[in-house]
């Protein structure tokens, strides 16, 4: 697998995030464009990690589908497999931030160009030549881009990738929260890695106790071989092997959102198990693993936005001696 010529290839979502940035002088909100969307988002990091990445998705031919394509090139992902839809604009959210700098987020999406991602579009010579194929929800919530997520894992599966899968629960897209539970467990029967949030477990087990949770998870899905539950500002944990380890946040103030947080937390697990491999790991691997990815995800949440604020790998090693 170490032929390939990209490390990670993901699907899903890329668009604009309008982040609260103060307000006006009559009074008004004032909202900054930030480039987004999590499968983006995961790659930016991995480039930072000077990992070889390729993006698969769809924005509009308008203005905000121009910044997207070019912030994510600039990043250094390569683009090929982005589409651009004529008719149908660019995917917007709206990211209302709370003052312990936790979200809410509204979507400009019925439809946004991300769901007409067509399975006949998909750069298929991408999805064979990948070592770690990874997505999320999003991009199941409606067709005709479901069928084509189910298409591109087929294709990753079928020439030996590792899978990915971050649910990145969004009630608001869903229908019901049925829908979104079902397609969560689409991903969850299909994954080698997974990265889970607190409040995505407890939806999907009705466990707040993590290990509880992760237990569950671990015996309905006996496929999953590495399981990484983030729980915000408490730190996160990982179950791999039947072994178990917790590592508490990095706090040392300054939050001021955590867009972009999760995702800078997966791309760092990814790069790990691109480095390492997912054989044999010990406690030890596990611990600096999530050390690594807590302190990457906590320089994050001292920036606004996600795709132009993730970390290099120097700044995140020394911050870590620091701590």
């Amino acid at each position: 697998m170490d032929n390939k010529q990209f490390d990670v290839v993901a699907l899903g979502e890329l668009l604009v995030d309008f982040t609260q940035n103060g307000v006006s002088g009559q009074g008004n909100l004032l909202f900054e464009a930030n480039p987004g969307g999590a499968p983006a988002n995961v790659l930016a990091m991995l480039r930072k990690l000077g990992k070889r990445c390729a993006f698969i998705g769809k924005v509009g031919k308008d203005s905000f589908g121009d910044m997207l394509a070019r912030t994510v090139e600039e990043a250094g992902i390569d683009i090929r497999g982005l589409r651009r839809d004529a008719d149908i604009p660019t995917t917007l959210a709206v990211v209302h931030t709370f003052p312990n700098g936790d979200r809410d987020f509204s979507f400009y999406r019925k439809p946004g160009a991300d769901i007409l991602l067509r399975a006949d579009e998909l750069d298929e010579a991408l999805l064979k030549d990948c070592r770690i194929f990874h997505f999320g929800t999003l991009s199941l919530t409606d067709e005709p881009c479901k069928s084509a997520t189910v298409k591109a894992y087929e294709l990753a599966k079928a020439a030996g990738a590792l899978i990915s899968f971050d649910p990145n629960l969004r009630p608001p897209l869903w229908k019901s929260e049925a829908d979104a539970k079902a397609a969560i467990e689409w991903g969850l029967q299909r994954c080698d890695i997974l990265k889970i949030s607190d409040n995505e477990i407890e939806f999907m087990t009705g466990e707040t106790d993590f290990d509880k949770g992760a237990a569950i998870l671990k015996e309905r899905f006996p496929q999953i071989r590495l399981l990484n539950v983030t729980a915000g500002g408490d730190g996160s944990f990982s179950y791999y092997g039947g072994k178990r380890v917790f590592v508490p946040a990095c706090k040392l103030g300054g939050v001021i959102e955590t867009t972009g947080a999760g995702d800078t937390f997966c791309a760092s697990v990814l790069n790990f198990m691109l480095e390492h491999g997912l054989d044999e790991l010990t406690e030890q691997d596990m611990t600096a693993m999530l050390r690594f990815a807590n302190t990457a995800a906590y320089i994050v949440t001292t920036k606004k936005g996600a795709i132009r604020s993730m970390p290099e790998r120097e700044q995140v090693e020394e911050l870590l001696k620091r701590i």
